[in-house]
């Protein structure tokens, strides 16, 4: 069972974190999403394509490839044995990408672009962590789906924050609506998003003297940001779970 002072946290934590997910975007959150939509109409179309392909094949690469390299899923657990490992296992790549967003921002430009596809499965790699320790398999096609989702809540606009979120909430029905083929997932809009949350903070890695210590910051924070996001996401499947199968 749960020691009750932990579950009660527990629980404090995942209901702030969910009144997040459904409040209503502020003006601020707006004007930055209008503005960013008037330079995505500026890009052609052409290229617009090309970004997205881009994505998309870099994220299928790293989906499918980390799952040679992550954990078997951790089972019979306590789920405050589960959420210390997982805490170590975050602070771990937040170093990581702190390290990595230091040595890239240093160099320029050049590497500076490298940042970009290295971030990435560092990402998508903790986040195959975390989902194994909660006890999730993810060799299954629709649990790598549940990632993206969470990779979409913790990088997009508040509006599609709440939209993405209300898909997760009763995730066990929704997972049977999902398409069959991970090409039919929405790559237009999970690029836009996620390409629109990270710019501003991620030009400025690639300015000379100030690239270094602002990649090493931005790439702390950010990895901080999906851990946080992802420990939510599943504990509302794993108390969800513990209580059907209690009742």
């Amino acid at each position: 069972m749960l020691q009750p002072i932990y579950e009660e946290q527990v629980l404090r934590e995942l209901r702030d974190w969910q009144r997040q997910m459904l409040r209503s975007p502020s003006f601020t959150n707006r004007l930055a999403k209008r503005v960013q939509q008037k330079i995505n109409t500026i890009i052609p179309e052409k290229v617009q394509q090309v970004i997205t392909a881009t994505i998309k094949h870099m994220i299928r690469a790293v989906l499918f490839g980390a799952e040679f390299t992550t954990r078997t899923p951790t089972y019979n657990h306590s789920l405050e044995m589960r959420e210390a490992i997982i805490r170590e296992r975050i602070e771990f790549f937040k170093k990581t990408a702190a390290a990595e967003g230091g040595i890239t921002g240093a160099g320029g430009i050049l590497l500076g672009l490298a940042d970009f596809p290295l971030l990435l499965g560092l990402k998508l790699k903790m986040l195959y962590d975390i989902a194994a320790l909660y006890g999730y398999n993810v060799s299954d096609y629709k649990e790598r789906i549940y990632l993206l989702y969470i990779f979409q809540l913790a990088f997009s606009s508040q509006e599609q924050r709440t939209h993405i979120y209300r898909q997760i909430v009763n995730w066990e029905k929704q997972k049977h609506n999902l398409p069959d083929d991970i090409h039919q997932f929405d790559w237009r809009t999970f690029q836009q998003e996620y390409r629109d949350y990270i710019d501003l903070a991620k030009m400025a890695q690639l300015i000379p003297i100030i690239g270094a210590p602002v990649g090493a910051v931005v790439n702390y924070r950010l990895l901080d940001k999906l851990g946080r996001f992802a420990m939510n996401a599943y504990r509302m499947r794993w108390l969800d779970e513990r209580n059907k199968s209690e009742a």
